[in-house]
């Protein structure tokens, strides 16, 4: 009885255990900013980050070459806060608080992961579980993002949301979620590299995961399908409007990479370069 008890209470339990450690964390975060030296602005936020942010509310494509170099045509919509925030002219500490905030929506799918491979209601788990979570946000590369004003952390939240929702399968209380699942944890992994094009090899290893989204051969192999289309679509409706805006201008959507790819493409197209 005990065990069948403890079974109904842990969705409720667990809700409040992440609601606890999102307050941690959020308080821990702002702390960067608010007592350490004040945030600045990187060589890598005045030569694009401010400039991309620029152009995801102003196009420029009509006034501007190379302003920054490449650099001009990565997705820039995550650089848009960065932007705004400097165009507002919010100060320093303002500007560091808010940017952690944001970073703080890698949390949960982090804790997440944590409680699938922890999933006891006993203090000792909760206790793992809380330090399997600081330990990621402990590291150097999670920390390097919290006095700067890149965007890497932000864009790798889609894709850590895709590997935890493809974890859930794992739990037992979700056998009957196990296609939304997949297809959710597809259009993570699809959004993932709309925002950075470097996500892409870590998405191709999502079907990995999405193989054990089922109870059945069957259910797995249709599931991960499912996942890789929901991928594609996820891809397509968040890099869609840059991409079309770097086909319109350059005859390449993902401009400058692979552009000896495209370039019969553009010739078919009749584009004379």
């Amino acid at each position: 009885m005990s065990d069948s008890a403890g079974s109904a209470g842990a969705p409720r339990g667990w809700r409040w255990e992440l609601g606890l450690i999102t307050i941690l964390a959020w308080c821990a975060l702002v702390t960067v900013p608010l007592t350490q030296s004040p945030m600045g602005l990187s060589w890598d936020a005045l030569n694009h980050h401010i400039y991309l942010g620029w152009i995801a509310e102003h196009s420029r494509f009509g006034q501007d070459f190379l302003a920054a170099g490449y650099q001009s045509y990565q997705f820039p919509y995550l650089y848009w806060p960065v932007y705004k925030l400097a165009a507002v002219g919010a100060g320093p500490i303002t500007t560091g608080v808010v940017l952690a905030t944001l970073d703080l929506m890698a949390l949960p799918p982090v804790w997440m992961i944590t409680r699938t491979c922890m999933p006891g209601q006993q203090p000792l788990d909760r206790a793992m579980r809380l330090l399997a979570v600081l330990l990621a946000f402990l590291s150097p590369v999670a920390l390097s993002q919290l006095d700067s004003s890149s965007d890497d952390l932000l864009a790798a939240v889609p894709l850590v949301w895709a590997i935890a929702l493809a974890f859930e399968s794992f739990n037992p209380q979700c056998s009957r979620r196990h296609r939304w699942l997949a297809i959710l944890s597809g259009l993570c992994a699809g959004i993932a590299v709309a925002c950075k094009l470097s996500n892409g090899p870590l998405v191709l290893m999502m079907p990995v995961l999405w193989a054990f989204c089922g109870t059945n051969a069957r259910e797995r192999v249709v599931n991960t399908m499912l996942a890789a289309v929901a991928t594609v679509v996820g891809l397509i409706a968040t890099y869609g409007y840059w991409g079309m805006l770097l086909w319109t201008q350059f005859g390449n959507p993902i401009y400058p990479f692979y552009d000896f790819v495209f370039e019969p493409l553009r010739h078919w197209a009749g584009w004379a370069r």
